[in-house]
């Protein structure tokens, strides 16, 4: 199985069917609360960050296992309106994407994310083969598959093929091989702590280092980010201020839009600074994809607020 020569990045994780339920505020136990409006979209780590490397120019390709059924073809729909080449997709029987409900507090802008795993699979590792991923220049991959992960970072690294990971399981600290062979970390802060044991960005940054890493990135949501290039001093990215809607994928269209940036040839800071952004225009829309920007208006938006950008720490 092979995929196009014009590939930019494959990605292998989660892919996701979210129902929404927009609600006035969170329900306290044993009440009733009205639904205020349901909406369904496609999500998922990897299936969104996917999205927002194509809208941002790349061209994207998901690796892998879906079926013939309902929430199966409502994601490879999406997948190929987003123009995401799904060919490297295997097809098995009962297979899925996870099937999440979302309730959406228009309060806060905040939400709960209720999943189920049943029929989620990945690939076999004997499915996954050097000649189905040499020929692009990026790999996405996310907790969701750690079964794979060695033999996708092995294959990558064989053909020199840098791995942005995106990490939402503490797991990961009983790999510390495959840790500290991620070559570009983007990790939110409550988990990075947990996976190293420390509290502050600083500390987290410094314990997340390796001789393999190209950068860690700590996300905190409205609170910005820090990351830490290899041999370089840290650095914070304040977020950027917009009228909230809805916080869903916001983490996934950051890693997306990271990914872009580097298959553009873009600095890292710039690309930190440029995942920010995508990511606080995602939340002035509801659902994980629906505000993810195209390249024009992310550079628009960076460009009416270039007071906000990067700022080494002490």
């Amino acid at each position: 199985m092979k995929t196009k020569l014009n590939t930019n990045i494959i990605g292998f994780g989660a892919i996701a069917v979210d129902d929404l339920l927009f609600l006035l505020d969170f329900p306290q136990s044993n009440t009733k609360t009205e639904v205020k409006r349901r909406v369904r979209f496609a999500g998922g780590l990897a299936g969104t960050a996917l999205v927002a490397a194509s809208r941002l120019g790349a061209k994207t390709a998901y690796f892998g296992i879906l079926g013939e059924n309902v929430l199966s073809e409502f994601t490879i729909n999406e997948f190929i309106i987003e123009n995401v080449d799904t060919s490297l997709c295997i097809n098995k029987e009962g297979a899925k994407p996870i099937h999440s409900t979302i309730i959406v507090d228009q309060s806060s802008g905040g939400r709960t994310i209720l999943f189920s795993l049943d029929g989620f699979q990945s690939p076999h590792i004997n499915e996954i083969s050097l000649e189905s991923i040499k020929s692009c220049e990026l790999i996405f991959i996310d907790s969701y598959v750690l079964d794979i992960f060695p033999h996708v970072l092995q294959l990558a690294h064989t053909s020199s093929i840098p791995v942005i990971a995106d990490i939402e399981s503490d797991r990961i600290k009983d790999f510390p091989e495959i840790l500290k062979a991620i070559d570009h970390l983007i990790l939110n802060i409550d988990i990075a702590g947990k996976i190293v044991n420390r509290k502050s960005p600083a500390e987290i940054l410094m314990a997340l280092d390796s001789e393999e890493r190209i950068c860690s990135v700590i996300t905190d949501g409205t609170n910005g980010c820090w990351y830490k290039e290899k041999d370089k001093p840290i650095f914070h990215m304040p977020a950027f201020k917009v009228d909230t809607v809805d916080t869903t994928g916001c983490g996934d269209v950051f890693h997306g839009a990271y990914a872009a940036a580097l298959i553009r040839s873009e600095s890292i800071p710039t690309a930190v600074l440029q995942a920010s952004a995508a990511a606080a225009i995602k939340t002035t829309q509801p659902g994980g994809r629906k505000g993810i920007p195209y390249l024009d208006n992310l550079l628009n938006f960076c460009s009416q607020n270039k007071h906000i950008h990067p700022r080494e720490i002490n």
